[in-house]
């Protein structure tokens, strides 16, 4: 099942998506309180998973809009983004690393501050930073709440997946010594205005057979950027999942993205220890985003997530998003 956000009357609504088309529950005589958002129809669990399928088994007239029709949300707005830097050795190839990387995940956090959801602008704004920098990657949409959970049963605490691009400001991110020493300023670098696109749609679980067998790929104007497979993560959902649980009790709706591959434009940036590797298939990036681009992360299964890249305050409107 997918599940989107779209706006009706300047409202959020949660959608079915049905092929090319939305359903609303609300409009099909649903539950109006397990219906009211995602947040609670994740929480609803197995009895809102149960009412969904008989709308779309037999969904009204009334209830259905062509996605075309429609203006998507970011399908969910999480409190807490959980998120794992370093997680894919050809990424950890091109770039400088820290005494950490490839060792042990690297824990940093996002914020609902930095989510805007498919088609809203990336702000660019130079008095923030100048070297914006995009990654796809797979994320986890928490469905049943635990505290130290086991590896071997993390997965029965998933409720779906989701596409982040995990945009960061790699002037603010990287700090080097004289020395040649590397560390991260990931809070400076990762946590900001429109930091963390979402969606297009949230795919539940049961449609997903293995996340570790899932195609990424990013692309800027076009351009083939990033391709790889979650097969290629150090470590796997199941174990991200375990360890982000050590220090949060995971709630229903928060969210864990799992780290990104090799392309990104770091590998370009030899200032901040890019090592400049081509990955063959790829268009090895010559700069960082700049407005007027269009970035599109990609995950199996999922869907496309497109954004502009925007000055900020710009007020650029949506583009089509898949």
């Amino acid at each position: 099942m997918k599940l989107v956000t779209f706006l009706k009357s300047g409202e959020e609504r949660l959608g079915l998506l049905a092929g090319d088309v939305v359903v609303d529950p609300l409009q099909a005589a649903g539950d109006r309180a397990v219906f009211s958002s995602v947040l609670a129809f994740i929480k609803s669990g197995a009895a809102g998973m149960t009412a969904a399928r008989a709308i779309l088994n037999n969904p009204p007239k009334a209830a259905c809009t062509a996605l075309s029709d429609v203006a998507l949300a970011a399908p969910l707005r999480p409190a807490t983004i959980l998120c794992s830097g370093s997680n894919y050795k050809d990424h950890n190839a091109e770039k400088a690393n820290t005494p950490i990387s490839g060792k042990e995940p690297e824990f940093f956090v996002k914020t609902a501050d930095c989510v805007v959801g498919p088609g809203e602008p990336i702000a660019f704004d130079e008095r923030f930073s100048k070297k914006i920098d995009c990654e796809v990657e797979l994320a986890i949409v928490v469905g049943k709440a635990g505290r130290f959970i086991e590896t071997s049963r993390a997965l029965e605490h998933v409720f779906g997946y989701t596409i982040v691009n995990d945009v960061t400001a790699r002037d603010r991110q990287v700090r080097r010594t004289p020395e040649g020493m590397t560390w991260y300023e990931l809070g400076s670098g990762k946590a900001f205005d429109s930091g963390a696109p979402l969606g297009p749609c949230i795919v539940t679980a049961d449609e997903i057979a293995d996340p570790q067998k899932l195609k990424v790929m990013s692309r800027v104007n076009g351009e083939l950027r990033q391709s790889s497979s979650t097969a290629n993560m150090i470590w796997s959902c199941a174990e991200l999942i375990h360890f982000f649980s050590r220090n949060f009790t995971l709630k229903p709706g928060m969210v864990i993205i799992t780290g990104t591959p090799a392309g990104t434009a770091w590998s370009a940036d030899k200032d901040l220890g890019g090592k400049g590797v081509h990955q063959p298939g790829l268009v090895p990036a010559t700069r960082y985003c700049l407005p007027g681009d269009i970035v599109e992360c990609e995950v199996e299964g999922i869907g496309v997530l497109r954004n502009p890249v925007a000055e900020a305050m710009a007020g650029a409107g949506r583009v089509a998003a898949e």
